[in-house]
């Protein structure tokens, strides 16, 4: 019989999807056959995977509007740990899919295909029966496959109000037959407080499942927790099977929570040893509605780059000089094109992209932002005019559908067609996931230095490719060309080592080749598998 895990956890971002990661690459180091599952997820950072129905020798549909029936998407963390379990990841790890895209409004997505956008109440109304028989399936066949079914919940296993209808929680451990390793995180405060309550208010019958908590994200010293650790498991019953610290393997974000609020300055990057004046800086607009920031984590990672989130905030715009201080641009993926391009224009963005002399790049609804104009713009909702004009900065014009495209693509790289990308050669690989179509106006002298999902023109590139500065020939071109723009001696990493993804407090040094090598020494240092039973032992 397959055998599941439920990763719960009393709160959201308590380190589910890193400790499920962990376990997944620990299994298949061990060669057990593993599969990672969420139910219902909400993340706009998505992945485009395979459907488990999809026919690999079938490529004569993919041109089609929505590009076929092979592909569907699922959020970030799913894919992750489908890496991490070495399998190849497919929608059935994540069936239910919502995308949020503001005013309570969420698109969702069904075993990888788009269905309607909905507020949580149409959604719980109308749908979720359908949504739970999706997941159910779903996880049957992976159980089919599988020896082990590593599972994902969603927020906090103790919300009461929703224990009705608590796809990722509830109904995943019943359904699944599911044993719960339940995760606080300490970093916030009120750990042992939060892990009780959470044990008190779940069903009786999932109480019976939880085989262990584990308090993740701590900073200091262990034995400090003991007297804490002693008594809540007198008062519960429940072993607490380790203290992870502080420690991050390098996993992609699932969510935006790890982000600056829109109306907030952020940096991610920065933590390296590089001096100053050596230092790359990109300029992200915060969009109201970001998705797939993951995109610009590979930047992020570079040594002597801070990928800057600069505010957008209508309330507050800034003047024409908002970007002298950085020394590229990259507009990221949005939920909500037309909003977005509202509201930068709202906050001041378009005068100071049109003042900025350095590099400019514009990913998937980026992209759709720096052209002339969007038609059929009413298709996404907004209330507003069916052409909306854009920032103006590229001369293509995008035009809305309702089918979503998704792809896993590689196009060929032509380095010459921008000095953006100058030198890069080879291949670029990634994953379209758009419902937009962008064509170049029938008078421009546009290039496409990245095929057909691509135009760039002078100093500015647009691309529909997510995953784009994941290639390193890419990335290397795009900061190398930033470099020379900005008059900067870009450092090499062999130059600095940085902090070699040590924990931040310094409290934990992860090896491994791959993020999911060092999730996987992080869990298993620091819990004991051995109470978990086979075939974690």
């Amino acid at each position: 019989m397959t055998r599941t895990l439920l990763v719960a956890g009393t709160a959201s971002h308590v380190g589910k999807s890193t400790i499920a990661a962990g376990l997944c690459r620990l299994l298949a180091d061990r060669g057990v056959s593993v599969a990672p599952f969420k139910a219902q997820n909400m993340s706009n950072n998505a992945r485009v995977v395979l459907r488990p129905d999809a026919d690999l020798d079938d490529t004569a549909h993919e041109a089609e509007p929505g590009g076929g029936d092979r592909w569907g998407e699922i959020g970030v963390s799913q894919f992750v740990q489908a890496r991490a379990a070495r399998m190849t990841p497919t929608t059935d790890c994540n069936p239910v899919l919502l995308k949020p895209r503001g005013d309570g409004e969420s698109q969702l997505v069904l075993g990888g295909r788009a269905v309607d956008h909905f507020t949580a109440g149409t959604y719980y109304e109308s749908h979720w029966k359908r949504a739970r028989t999706a997941a159910k399936d779903s996880f049957d066949r992976l159980a089919a496959d599988h020896d082990v079914v590593v599972a994902e919940g969603a927020g906090s296993i103790g919300e009461i109000n929703l224990h009705d209808r608590d796809l990722a929680n509830v109904e995943t451990a019943q359904f699944a037959d599911a044993d719960v390793l339940l995760l606080v995180d300490i970093e916030r405060g009120g750990a042992f407080a939060s892990l009780y309550g959470t044990i008190e208010l779940v069903p009786d019958d999932l109480r019976d499942r939880i085989v262990g908590a584990l308090i993740t994200k701590f900073r200091g010293d262990p034995s400090l927790l003991e007297p804490g650790i002693e008594e809540i498991e007198s008062r519960t019953g429940v072993p607490i099977l380790g203290v992870v610290p502080y420690a991050d393997p390098g996993l992609p974000e699932e969510d935006s929570v790890g982000l600056p609020g829109a109306e907030e300055r952020g940096v991610h990057g920065g933590d390296d040893g590089v001096p100053d004046d050596r230092r790359l800086r990109i300029g992200v607009p915060r969009l109201p509605r970001i998705s797939n920031a993951t995109d610009l984590e590979a930047l992020a990672s570079e040594p002597g780059v801070s990928v800057i989130y600069l505010p957008v905030d209508p309330d507050s715009p800034v003047d024409e000089r908002a970007l002298a201080d950085v020394d590229a641009v990259v507009l990221p993926g949005t939920k909500n094109t037309v909003d977005d391009l509202l509201a930068l224009r709202a906050a001041g963005f378009a005068d100071a992209l049109y003042a900025f002399d350095g590099p400019v790049v514009g990913l998937c609804g980026g992209y759709q932002l720096l052209g002339e104009r969007i038609t059929n713009a009413a298709l996404e909702g907004t209330g507003t005019d069916d052409v909306v004009e854009g920032l103006g900065l590229l001369p293509v014009e995008t035009r809305f559908e309702p089918d979503k495209r998704l792809e896993q693509t590689t196009v060929s790289i032509d380095g010459s067609a921008t000095p953006i990308l100058e030198g890069a050669t080879g291949t670029a690989s990634g994953y379209e996931i758009h419902a937009g179509r962008t064509r170049p106006l029938s008078d421009a002298d546009v290039r496409q230095p990245l095929g057909d999902s691509s135009a760039a023109c002078g100093r500015v590139l647009g691309t529909y490719l997510h995953g784009l500065f994941d290639n390193d020939s890419v990335r290397g071109a795009f900061l190398d060309s930033v470099a020379a723009t900005a008059g900067v001696d870009r450092p090499r990493p062999s130059e600095f080592s940085g902090t070699d993804n040590d924990s931040a407090s310094g409290s934990a040094s992860l090896v491994g080749a791959t993020p999911y090598d060092r999730a996987a020494t992080l869990v298993r240092a620091h819990v004991d598998l051995e109470s978990l039973g086979e075939p974690f032992v």
